[in-house]
């Protein structure tokens, strides 16, 4: 079983966990401030050692990709997580450090971006780009051909119509 080092155990963080296990990995938590944890988050090089993943679990988008970075830059492995109830086109890329949770769909086409999260039932569609650490939330729909800006978020149920942004 792959480990997994999960910064956040917060309700994101607990999501991240739940999904990880359902996908092979054996999670453990850093954070600032949960009983749960092995550590605080700036503890994470102690669990370098080339066979441990990473996945910054913030909630704040801007937060999250500035770990993501953080991470990388310390030359950590980072895990992308798609759990096996969301469809994504083989067609579409997905970045490093990015979630796609239960349900949700990545259409034909679409770039998504490092540590962004498609959300529980989501929909991006066709032909999208998410920019970085943008957060499209439960039940929400992207449809055709936008161009989401960075750190966006995209709330429960709203619906973006097509190329609404460019």
């Amino acid at each position: 079983m792959k480990k997994l080092i999960i910064l956040g155990a917060g309700g994101y963080g607990q999501t991240v966990a739940d999904v990880a296990e359902q996908i092979g990995y054996e999670p453990a938590f850093l954070d600032d401030h949960s009983p749960l944890a092995l550590g605080a988050c700036s503890e994470f090089v102690r669990f370098l050692d080339g066979d441990t993943l990473f996945y910054p679990a913030f909630g704040n988008n801007a937060r999250r990709v500035e770990w993501l970075k953080r991470l990388m830059e310390a030359g950590c492995q980072m895990a992308t997580l798609i759990h096996p109830t969301a469809y994504v086109s083989p067609r579409a890329a997905i970045g490093t450090g990015t979630a796609v949770l239960p349900g949700a769909i990545v259409n034909t086409g679409c770039a998504v971006g490092p540590g962004c999260i498609i959300n529980c039932g989501a929909i991006v569609d066709h032909g999208c780009t998410l920019e970085e650490g943008v957060h499209v939330c439960l039940g929400a729909v992207v449809k055709a051909e936008n161009h989401l800006p960075r750190c966006m978020k995209v709330e429960a149920g709203e619906v973006i119509g097509n190329r609404e942004y460019r």
